[in-house]
Formats: structure tokens, sequence, C-alpha cells
């Protein structure tokens, strides 16, 4: 399929506003649950914020039965009501064809797919085919897992439905390690993206990526260093009683605090510079997942210096040490790596193990 080439229209050119692109302001309640409650959060937001876009969640595809899984298509009038109560444009998250032609109904001004949905090659082209012939703005939130390939394919099957108002929207991944996040930035997934689309604006979603909401603050501050357009924020009037995502839910008032802390820098960098900045990023991000790996790693070399004490064991295994640089020098070479650059990492690594294991051999009991 080949990609249409049609220039990307930005966020700040959606609709007729006066309010500053960045960073676009996109917030609301994770879930429609009441009028009352979309109405009361959107003017509160009004008044603590200035907001550009107003959201919350219509149909919620939850990891399991039984929960909340949202008001359903009678919620698309609450939302209207509300974004027209405060004067701005809302939107909601469509996983199929009937919600897209339910929001077309009921006027929804965004429409955005979810983590969920972009795993699914299939449900973004019927998605797709649904918006054909359509003028109406969508976003796309990276995939639930690190597949950089989904979230390019998504976009460029919105694309080839004539859809040229995009936008992307970073929402973390599921990752295996322990991170203090419900899901890993993997920001350089973020950085790489603008390089295959410059003209799309990327919105962060730090509410997914946090979990908890008192880490809200720190990653909208990493998403504007890195350039990102704009944030979207869950808020709602009472987040302890959320019927879902409480725990990642701040009341508009806080909102308010959160953004008037948030150092917001010139983006105004010639395009050298900004790539350098971006190539500087990438790096960023994996140097800090080798140090998270090599953490991983020492944490196993204690634990086989507590065997090897416990049985009387030596320290240095030289066959065991032998194996590692032979294999390590051939993946290494598979990979196109220096082999001396290779064998010094190994050195060092190796010393830094024996050291552990000394250290734990000379503890007393």
């Amino acid at each position: 399929m080949s990609v249409v080439t049609k220039k990307i229209i930005p966020l700040n050119k959606w609709f007729k506003e006066s309010k500053n692109l960045r960073p676009y302001l996109i917030s609301g309640p994770c879930s429609a649950e009441s009028e009352e409650q979309l109405v009361s959060t959107a003017k509160l937001l009004q008044e603590h914020t200035n907001i550009n876009m107003l959201r919350a969640g219509i149909w919620k595809p939850r990891t399991r039965p039984n929960s909340f899984e949202g008001v359903g298509a009678d919620a698309l009038n609450w939302l209207k009501t509300a974004s027209k109560a405060i004067d701005v444009p809302c939107c909601t998250e469509v996983a199929n064809t009937k919600h897209v032609e339910a929001c077309l109904k009921a006027g929804v001004d965004v429409l955005w797919l979810g983590a969920r949905t972009v795993v699914s090659p299939f449900a973004v082209q019927e998605i797709a085919d649904a918006l054909k012939g359509i003028d109406i703005p969508i976003m796309v939130k990276n995939p639930v897992n690190p597949d950089f390939k989904l979230w390019v394919g998504a976009i460029e099957r919105i694309q080839n439905s004539g859809v040229n108002k995009i936008a992307a929207i970073h929402r973390g991944f599921s990752w295996f390690d322990n991170t203090p996040y419900r899901n890993a930035p993997r920001w350089s997934m973020a950085i790489e993206l603008k390089t295959i689309f410059p003209d799309l604006n990327i919105i962060c979603d730090p509410s997914h990526i946090a979990g908890k909401r008192n880490l809200i603050h720190d990653i909208s501050q990493k998403a504007l260093d890195l350039e990102m357009d704009g944030l979207m924020i869950e808020s709602h009037i009472n987040p302890d009683e959320a019927l879902s995502d409480a725990s990642q839910q701040v009341t508009p008032q806080n909102l308010g605090q959160i953004l008037d802390n948030l150092n917001v820098r010139d983006s105004g960098v010639n395009s050298l510079n900004q790539e350098l900045k971006s190539l500087r990023a990438i790096i960023d991000e994996i140097d800090h997942e080798i140090l998270r790996k090599i953490k991983d790693r020492m944490q196993i070399v204690e634990k086989i210096g507590a065997y090897k004490k416990k049985n009387k064991v030596t320290i240095l295994q030289l066959e065991r040490w032998k194996e590692i640089l032979e294999s390590r020098t051939n993946l290494s070479n598979s990979l196109s790596l220096n082999l001396d650059f290779t064998k010094k990492y190994l050195e060092v690594l190796h010393e830094e193990s024996i050291r552990l294991q000394t250290q734990i051999m000379n503890m007393n009991e």
C-alpha cells in the first residue's frame, strides 16, 4: 500500500482558535460517568487551565470483563454538552466502525485510536475505510507493545484514507522490566516517529505513562523538553471516586498547579540543532536502558557470589570466563561491533563482578 504524501495539517490549524499551540492541552476524565460529572469537570478545567480540547472515554476497553467499560453511546451527548459549555472541541476513543458512526452522528470533533486498537492492522484498516471522504481530525496512540512499525503503519493507513489532520499520542508501552511507571516511556520511539513524519504533532499522555498522579509533572516536563507539542492529562472532579484509572487522574485545580510549574522552553532552534538534540535524546534513552540492564546483571552476580560462598566455590571460574569471552565476541562480530571495544567492555564487567563476589565472600555471617 502506497503512502499518501499529502502534508499533515498541524493541531493549531484544525480549528479556529487563538490559543498557543505549545503545550496544546487535552484534558478531561478517563471515563464519562454522568453529564453532571463531565460538565462540572469541564467548567473547572476552563477556570484553572488553558484547555484546548475536552476528552472523555465513552467505551472503555478493559483488560478483564466485569469492570466498568464505559456508559456507551448515550454519553456522547454529555461530552458534546460539556464541550459546548466551555466552547472547546471534544474528542474520544474509537475502536471499531460502530464507534466511528456513533461519534460522527453525535458531532464529536476529534477521534483517537487507542493503544489496543493500533496493535491490529485489521481494526485500523476498518476504521480508516470508515473515514474515507470524512474531514475529521484523527489522533493515533502508540500500540500497547513497543512495535514501532505498528505505530507508523496505523498513521499511514489513516493517511491513505484521505485524512490529513493527524496527530500522534505517546502513552508509553507495556514493558517486562520493573519501572516506576505504569507504561515505560521509551522516549526514543516517539522521537523516531518525528523523523518519519516531520509535520506530525506529538501529544504526550503522562497519565497513562505514569499510572500515578504524583509522576505526572515530571513526565510532562520531560515531554516538553523533548519538543513534544502538547499534553493529554486525565482530570476528574473527584479522582479518588473515579470509576476507572482513579490513581492517575488529577483534579482540575491540581492540573492547573502542574501546568504552572512546567518550564516551557523556547523551541525555536534551527533544524540542525534540533536533529542533533533528537539523536542525543535517543542515545540518552538507550544509555538508561543499558544501565538498568547492568544493574539487573549485577543483582544476579550477587546471588552467584552468595551461592559460591555457601558452597565454598572459588570466585574465578576460568572455563566460564573463556565461554563468556568466546560467545560474546562471536555475537559482537555478527553485530559488526569493534572486537577490541567488546573485549574491554567484558573485562571491565568481569572485574566488577569479581569485586562484588569478593565483597560477598569476605562478609561476616
